[in-house]
């Protein structure tokens, strides 16, 4: 055999080629990027980030050096900045400068990687809105970022920041802040010039303290300051005219903060130190409607709960009370009451275990059988806080309270005390009150709220119709069986308690107001209800008719979609059954437009 005969394959040049290495990113990628604008590498193992994607908008791209072709989808000269940047989960410890060659990037994400710094090349990225940077080892922000003002959303959690640049302030369109899981010992006063901030998160850090600037964020509706060492809150969060949800858990709170924001929903302030209710911190709370107390030292639930008309949900979970006030019974639209932990006194354990529903029913039956409370009247050793004139309550808080003295008249001393102050509430309730105190007209430029329950009144003086500020009205447990046709004049009423009275049909007077929002008629004698003038009551949510005669409800009722909670249990009518009124007021509205006739 020839000696030439052998083939051989081996590349006899491949020790002067140059060694070809795979690409990071992969080519049909980038080019995908220049066209859409969006380039997500997110978990892709990089340490760094490559050149190609710094350059992809200033370099000229291969297929350009290779096949030329005028299809509409391969057209490279009209590619796209890219906009959308995507780096979340992968390795990264650093961020060049060169960043700067994307100015057009509107989103960047970086979450979820291991930078401990960033370049102050981010600050030239103006058009940058969203900038993703959590679950990082940050410690310290550049000053240049702050100059990104058309940035809408940052969010900062879980690195390891000790302190934020005080030009934070100048990330005038900021509207979603988050920094929880850091390491803040203090908030920098500018926070307070970020006006457009809406959702701000500063959970899990170590503040102890909260600058009284926040409170010029009035747009805020979402504030979680949960797990720091605060202790106190500034009397200033009022002026948050938008704060809806409020996250206070886990802190030093010795008492219930005083928040008269007015569109506050939602208060969290479990696990604290809270071991009383006062009345001025639950009256200012006028739009609650979910409040957490649960894990704290709290050992009486006080009657001016009751003051809290929109409460669905208490939850007073592991405190130390021992009774509960009957008059619980009575908040217009609590549906959820969660007892566990606390030594209660005088309710079987059983009734505990079959929910609020179950529970409310027995409160409300205890209503008639508390024993009355004698006046025990002034000694020489009478506390300041004991005295019946309480100057403190009067000055300060705006109350005027004279409740639970089975008094048939209201001292004068009281009301004298009282003329010129600006008071807001009046608590005249569980007393033997057989007529309003004509007195009351000297309140008449500030009075709002006026309690008149567990009294004897036999008639609903026109007088009260002349206290023009009036919002809500508790004539409760009284003998009334009509109302003054001049209570037409309150235009600002919005709620009225007229529950256990003598009434035989839906107030007349209350067709005439349009700004009412609640009205409680339950354990009366009314006996039918005019749908439509009912509908007419455009702002009426809750309409309470439970434990009445109505022997037919008209389906037209079902047409008052603006009603949110109607409450018709305990009446003899046959439709709709027992069933559909248990599944609750949508059920029931829903029920009631199926059966009006075509």
């Amino acid at each position: 055999m020839s000696r030439f005969s052998k083939v051989d394959n081996t590349d006899s040049l491949a020790g002067f080629r140059a060694k070809e290495t795979e690409p990071t990113i992969p080519t049909g990628l980038l080019k995908a990027a220049r066209k859409s604008g969006q380039l997500n590498l997110s978990g892709r193992g990089l340490t760094e980030v490559p050149q190609n994607v710094y350059r992809l908008n200033t370099d000229t791209p291969e297929e350009a050096q290779q096949n030329v072709s005028f299809g509409a989808s391969d057209c490279w000269w009209e590619q796209t900045d890219l906009t959308k940047l995507l780096l979340s989960s992968n390795q990264l410890t650093h961020l060049l400068d060169d960043i700067r060659l994307l100015p057009g990037l509107t989103t960047l994400d970086l979450h979820d990687n291991q930078l401990s710094s960033l370049p102050s090349a981010l600050g030239e990225l103006q058009e940058l809105q969203q900038l993703r940077l959590s679950h990082n080892q940050l410690s310290s922000l550049p000053v240049e970022m702050c100059a990104l003002k058309k940035l809408s959303s940052l969010t900062l959690q879980q690195n390891l920041l000790e302190n934020l640049p005080e030009e934070l302030g100048q990330l005038e369109n900021l509207t979603e802040l988050d920094l929880s899981n850091n390491h803040l010992q203090s908030l920098p006063c500018s926070l307070g010039r970020l006006s457009s901030l809406q959702k701000v998160s500063l959970c899990h850090n170590g503040l102890n303290c909260l600058p009284d600037s926040l409170s010029q964020l009035t747009n805020v509706k979402f504030l979680d300051c949960s797990n720091n060492l605060l202790t106190d809150i500034p009397a200033s969060f009022s002026e948050m005219c938008s704060l809806e949800q409020l996250y206070l858990r886990h802190n030093k709170l010795r008492q219930l903060p005083l928040l008269p924001a007015p569109a506050l929903k939602e208060l969290y302030v479990g696990n604290n130190q809270i071991e009383l209710l006062e009345t001025e911190q639950l009256a200012c709370l006028r739009a609650i409607s979910l409040l957490e107390l649960r894990d704290n030292k709290i050992k009486i639930l006080p009657e001016q709960i009751t003051l809290l008309h929109t409460l669905t949900r208490l939850d007073i979970t592991n405190n130390d009370i021992g009774t509960l006030p009957a008059s619980l019974s009575l908040l217009p639209n609590l549906k959820v009451l969660l007892l566990e932990g606390n030594p209660l006194r005088g309710i079987r354990r059983d009734l505990l275990t079959k929910g609020t529903n179950e529970l409310l029913k027995y409160l409300r039956g205890r209503i008639k059988e508390e024993p009355e409370k004698a006046d025990e009247g002034q000694t020489a050793m009478t506390l300041p806080s004991q005295a019946r004139v309480n100057m403190h309550s009067i000055k300060t808080l705006k109350i005027l309270e004279y409740s639970d003295k089975q008094a048939d008249s209201i001292p004068d001393d009281l009301l004298d005390a009282s003329a010129d102050q600006g008071i807001i509430t009046v608590n005249f309730s569980k007393n033997q009150l057989t007529s309003i105190p004509p007195r009351l007209l000297q309140l008449h430029s500030s009075l709002s709220e006026i309690n008149l329950g567990f009294n004897r009144l036999n008639h609903c003086s026109p007088d009260i119709c002349k206290l023009l500020q009036l919002k809500h009205i508790d004539l409760r447990n009284n003998q009334l069986s009509d109302l003054p046709s001049e209570m037409k004049n309150l235009t600002k009423l919005s709620s009225i308690i007229l529950n256990y009275n003598r009434f035989k049909a839906f107030p007349e007077v209350l067709f005439q107001i349009p700004s009412l929002e609640t009205v409680l008629l339950g354990n009366n004698q009314v006996c039918e209800v005019d749908p439509s003038r009912l509908i007419k009551l455009v702002r009426l949510s809750t309409l309470d008719l439970s434990n009445n005669d109505l022997l037919k409800i008209p389906p037209e009722l079902g047409l008052c979609t603006n009603l949110r909670s109607l409450s018709l249990e305990g009446n003899p009518f046959r439709a709709p059954r027992a069933a559909i009124v248990a599944k609750g007021t949508d059920a029931v509205l829903e029920y009631l437009r199926s059966r009006i006739p075509t």
